[in-house]
C-alpha cells in the first residue's frame, strides 16, 4: 500500500500544473470560525473520549468479549480513524485564511474517508447478521459464530473496505490539473476534485457510480433483509421481557445502520448534483461529523450491559 501511494504522489507531480488545493468551507461564515472551531473541537473531543471509553471497556470487561461487542469496539475503532482522517483538517482551516492543501494530500485524504466509510458500511452488515444468527438462529449462534468467523468476517470488511476506491485513486492521478483549484466543499472528495481536472471525466464519474453501488448492493440489502426477519421474528415471541430486550438491543443498531446510510445515499447516491452548493456542504458536514457523534452515544447510553460496565469502571 505504501508502493502504491508512492507512486500515485509521483504520477500527481508529474502529470499536473496545479499543486495545491483550497478548500473554501463556508467563506460568509468567517466572523463565526472561532466559536465554529470551538463548537467542533468539544465535537471531536466527545467523539474520541466516547469511542475510546468503549473501546477500553469492551477490552477491559470480560463479561463484553462476545462478537456482538467484538463488532461494536471494531466500529468504535473506525470512527476514530475516520474522524481523525478529516475532522483535524476541517478545524485548522477555521483559524488558516488560506486553507491549502496539496493535490497528494487531498486524494488521500478522499481514500482513507472513502475507504473508512466503506469499511463502516461492511461492520455494519457483519452487525446485522450477527445479531440476526442471535435472534432468529439462537440454537445454532455459538456454532456458527466461532472466534475464527467472526474474525475472518472483520478482517474481509478491512479488505473490502480498503480496496474498493483504489481503482479511483489510480484513475484520478494520471488527470492533469491545471486550474481551477478552488474546491467548493469542506472536505476532499473524489467528485468535486474530478470536476477540476482539464480533461473530460466521465470515465471517472462511471466507475465512481460502479463503486459507490457495489457498496450499497453488497451491504444495504443483507442490512435490510437481516432486520425484517429480526422484527418478524421478535414479534413472534411469546415472551414480553425478551420481545423488550431484543428490540432494545436491535433498536439501537437500526438507529445506527438508519443514520448511516441515510446520510451516504444522500451524499453519494444522488443522480444529480444540488443545485446549491451549501446544500452538499451541509450533508457531507452531517456525515462526516454528526453521524460520528451519535455511535458512541447510542452504543455508550443505550447498551444496558455497555452502561454498566462504564459506571462500574468510572466508580473504579
Amino acid at each position: 500500500m505504501g508502493n502504491l501511494f508512492h507512486w500515485v504522489g509521483s504520477e500527481l507531480s508529474n502529470n499536473t500544473k496545479v499543486n495545491d488545493m483550497i478548500l473554501v468551507g463556508f467563506p460568509s461564515l468567517q466572523q463565526y470560525n472561532h466559536l465554529l472551531f470551538t463548537a467542533l473541537l468539544c465535537i471531536y473531543a466527545f467523539i474520541i473520549t466516547g469511542n475510546l471509553l468503549i473501546c477500553f471497556v469492551i477490552w477491559r470487561e470480560s463479561c463484553l468479549h462476545y462478537p456482538m461487542y467484538f463488532f461494536i469496539a471494531a466500529l468504535a475503532c473506525s470512527e476514530l480513524c475516520y474522524t481523525a482522517v478529516l475532522i483535524p483538517k476541517m478545524l485548522a482551516d477555521l483559524l488558516d485564511k488560506e486553507k491549502k492543501i496539496s493535490l497528494t494530500g487531498c486524494l488521500l485524504q478522499a481514500y482513507f474517508a472513502h475507504a473508512l466509510g466503506a469499511l463502516e458500511a461492511y461492520i455494519l452488515t457483519v452487525m446485522a447478521f450477527d445479531r440476526y444468527l442471535a435472534i432468529c438462529k439462537p440454537l445454532q449462534y455459538q456454532t456458527i459464530m466461532t472466534s475464527k468467523f467472526y474474525i475472518s468476517l472483520l478482517a474481509g470488511c478491512f479488505i473490502l473496505g480498503f480496496s474498493t476506491p483504489v481503482l479511483e485513486v489510480v484513475l484520478i492521478s494520471f488527470l492533469p490539473f491545471c486550474g481551477p483549484n478552488h474546491i467548493e466543499n469542506v472536505l476532499c472528495d473524489f467528485p468535486p476534485l474530478t470536476s477540476l481536472a482539464c480533461t473530460d471525466p466521465m470515465l471517472i464519474y462511471l466507475v465512481e457510480f460502479f463503486v459507490t453501488l457495489f457498496i450499497f448492493m453488497t451491504t444495504l440489502p443483507f442490512v435490510l433483509l437481516s432486520y425484517i426477519r429480526i422484527v418478524h421474528a421478535i414479534l413472534g415471541n411469546k415472551s414480553k421481557l425478551g420481545r423488550q430486550k431484543a428490540f432494545s438491543t436491535c433498536g439501537a443498531h437500526l438507529i445506527v445502520v438508519l443514520l448511516f446510510f441515510s446520510s451516504a445515499i444522500f451524499m453519494y447516491a444522488r443522480f444529480s448534483k444540488s443545485s446549491s452548493v451549501h446544500y452538499d456542504k451541509v450533508v457531507d458536514l452531517i456525515y462526516v461529523v454528526f453521524t460520528p457523534l451519535a455511535n458512541p452515544i447510542i452504543y455508550g447510553l443505550r447498551n444496558h450491559e455497555i452502561k454498566k460496565a462504564l459506571r462500574k469502571f468510572l466508580c473504579h
